[in-house]
């Protein structure tokens, strides 16, 4: 397998992790700057105000992006197992 080749798999294994991970990180991150401004403007300093606003954002993101999210990982895994013998013989 050449360095080019390995190079070429792992920067399809970063790209499908950042795209499985955008929706939900984007989501936690812009509920966590409203609650932080929320806090800053009533001055209501409770660090556990975050934490459920944030899991329902979450929660309800992956209910909505679930569907996108697994035919992704399913296309790549497919890739993945239908060239295997071609990995393991080194060509690409």
């Amino acid at each position: 397998m050449s360095i080019a080749f390995v190079n070429f798999i792992i920067q399809k294994v970063i790209l499908t992790v950042l795209y499985l991970s955008a929706p939900p990180l984007i989501a936690s991150l812009a509920i966590g700057i409203l609650i932080s401004m929320f806090q800053a403007v009533t001055q209501l300093q409770d660090q556990t105000l975050t934490f459920v606003p944030k899991i329902i954002v979450v929660i309800i993101v992956l209910l909505l992006f679930g569907p996108w999210m697994l035919s992704i990982l399913g296309n790549f895994t497919t890739v993945i197992f239908a060239h295997f013998p071609q990995y393991l013989r080194g060509g690409s």
